[in-house]
């Protein structure tokens, strides 16, 4: 039974979501059938969440024979248990949101979604690399048919694109490493990828560390996450807080054995986790559009899980993951009914919406205060959790990973002062710059947002004890310390502080952060570019070289195939029809004495015995 509920978590999301998308396919053919697609999906989702909170307690796994040394395995342990409810209460909230909030093809939106989510409970639940790479195959090409969802607009197609061409080139990584896997006799089942030898070991940490940073969205992969903002709202709710982004983190928490048995992965992780909470960080404060501040700081406050898997502070780690999902997804749904009601997203448009719509505005506060790391809210004690584990390994770390937790008050800061201060006089003629807003925010996009403020301000107790003991010990993390008092309150207090300037002053924000430091410009500088110049380079040598060789071996072939032709006709055929002629004539010659009469045979012998005769004398 316990296998069944397994199987289903992930094939009830996954049927749904397929029937929906060949729905959404058939145009004006299921044009009947959209209006049940929100229905479905929704109802799909509240299924699967109950099915996760079963699977979660049962602590199931299911192994399928797959090839020589490997099985498509699926189970839940304690981390999984953990993260399994997180993922599909978030796909049920944003699936209601979406209900009001998309009013055209549901049907294909919602299929999408729920492969979406599908893929990212495959994700967690994942044993073994075949399953692994199967889920991260869905997810990279759903994330791209949903970023790119309004397909007629190209801008949103090309930065579908981006992200899916960003995401898949970092998940070669997860290709080499189960090749390396295999190499260093270690196998494909996740937990024992510690076990290659030492070699190989190294190629495969690589891989996951390259795969994973990559969905992530960490340095210097970051940048596909803006162009990500292209697609709806509830995508980028679910995207930014429980599935691909949160996926790259939770590979690298699920690996971190193997980061810290190679020794310079969990290093590497570590300093590239710290880095980009902190760059990204200083991204998110200059940006002047809310979803691209959002996005600037999702890749930052991953960047501290990827930092909890690289100190080993897997508990920490986890908990801030959790605690960001519901954050992010309040936020960014948050945006969406601004969007949707006022038709823009730029911040110096959204001064005063709080006041218009106050609750969307207290639980933007929620989020807001939750991501600045405000007592006692989530991912205030979450952040420490980490930071603990931080400065055990490296005082330079601790402080990189505390100046980015500053960081995270401003930007929240600068969202949060901005949305409840009086709203300009001509406030009107800076909405509907993107869309037509409808000046109004449903009852089912009212719904999600009070839910997950409420999760945003007290899943924060996973990292607090009595709660982060028992965490810990199912998680085997005892050896990573706790945060202090003194840790505790210095992070607190620095976001006060930093909520207090940015209240008082106006943040800079310059061009260069604004812009994302240019890394897709040094993306297409360093590989787009050279490749696209090598593609055409060779394009050109196939075609003035290999083509023209071709062509003039096959013009010279023919040629000789005519000769050949005209000689055999001409002297091959001529003389076999003459060897043919003298042997005809030969025949009738020999023919002539076959009289059939005695006498002729005589005389015929008579004259043969006097030519040998006159032969024989001759000779002599």
């Amino acid at each position: 039974m316990s296998a069944i509920v397994l199987w289903s978590v992930v094939l009830l999301p996954a049927v749904a979501g397929a029937g929906l998308a060949v729905i959404g396919s058939l145009g004006r053919r299921g044009v009947g059938l959209e209006r049940a697609a929100s229905p479905v999906a929704v109802t799909a989702a509240a299924l699967t969440l109950g099915l996760t909170l079963v699977a979660a307690s049962q602590r199931s796994s299911v192994d399928i024979a797959f090839m020589a040394g490997s099985s498509f395995g699926l189970g839940v342990d304690a981390l999984s248990a953990l993260l399994l409810p997180m993922v599909a209460s978030v796909t049920l909230l944003v699936l209601v949101f979406a209900t009001a909030d998309i009013r055209e093809s549901q049907a294909r939106f919602h299929g999408l979604m729920l492969l979406f989510a599908a893929s990212a409970l495959l994700t967690v639940t994942a044993t073994t690399l075949p399953v692994l790479l199967l889920a991260w195959e869905v997810m990279g090409a759903t994330s791209y048919g949903l970023i790119a969802f309004w397909w007629r607009e190209e801008r949103r197609v090309g930065s579908g694109l981006t992200a899916f061409l960003t995401t898949r080139a970092a998940d070669l990584g997860l290709y080499a490493a189960a090749g390396a896997a295999l190499a260093g006799g270690a196998g494909l089942r996740l937990p024992d990828l510690v076990d290659a030898s030492a070699g190989w070991r190294d190629v495969v940490a690589l891989g996951v560390l390259v795969a994973a940073l990559g969905k992530a969205a960490q340095l210097p992969f970051s940048f596909w996450l803006s162009r990500a903002m292209d697609g709806p709202s509830p995508v980028s709710a679910l995207l930014h807080s429980a599935a691909m982004v949160a996926m790259g983190g939770y590979l690298l928490l699920r690996t971190a054995p193997l980061l810290d048995v190679t020794g310079w992965a969990a290093t590497t992780a570590a300093w590239v986790g710290a880095l980009t909470a902190l760059v990204l960080g200083a991204v998110a404060v200059a940006q002047t559009d809310l979803k691209q501040l959002l996005a600037a700081s999702t890749s930052a406050q991953l960047g501290f899980v990827v930092l909890g898997a690289g100190v080993g502070a897997v508990a920490g780690g986890s908990a801030h993951l959790v605690a960001h999902a519901a954050t992010k997804a309040l936020l960014f749904l948050v945006a969406g009914a601004w969007l949707s009601a006022l038709g823009t997203k730029r911040l110096s448009a959204l001064q005063g919406a709080g006041r218009s719509w106050p609750l969307v505005g207290v639980a933007a506060t929620f989020g807001a205060l939750s991501l600045a790391g405000v007592v006692p809210l989530s991912l205030w004690a979450t952040k420490d959790a980490v930071l603990a584990g931080a400065l055990e390994k490296s005082a330079a770390l601790y402080v990189v990973g505390l100046a980015a937790a500053g960081l995270s008050a401003a930007y929240a800061g600068k969202m949060l002062f901005l949305i409840w201060r009086p709203a300009r006089v001509d406030a009107e003629t800076a909405y509907d710059d993107e869309e037509a807003g409808t000046r109004r925010v449903d009852l089912l996009q009212k719904v999600p947002l009070v839910l997950l403020a409420v999760g945003a301000a007290v899943l924060g107790v996973l990292a607090v004890p009595p709660v982060s003991d028992s965490l810990r010990r199912a998680l085997g993390d005892q050896a990573t310390p706790t945060a202090s008092l003194l840790e505790l309150v210095t992070s607190a207090a620095l976001a006060l502080v930093v909520l207090c300037v940015v209240a008082l002053t106006r943040l800079p924000e310059p061009r260069v952060l604004a812009g994302w430091l240019g890394l897709e410009f040094l993306a297409h500088a360093a590989l787009v570019r050279p490749t696209v110049w090598l593609s055409d380079r060779l394009a050109r040598f196939d075609d003035h070289v290999l083509d023209r060789g071709v062509t003039g071996t096959a013009v010279a072939l023919l040629q000789l195939g005519r000769r050949a032709s005209a000689f055999d006709l001409d002297v091959v055929d001529r003389v076999a029809e003459s060897l043919a002629g003298g042997t005809r004539r030969l025949g009738v010659l020999a023919r002539r004495p076959q009289t059939g009469q005695l006498q002729h045979y005589y005389v015929q012998a008579v004259a043969a015995i006097a030519v040998v005769a006159v032969v024989l004398v001759v000779v002599r």
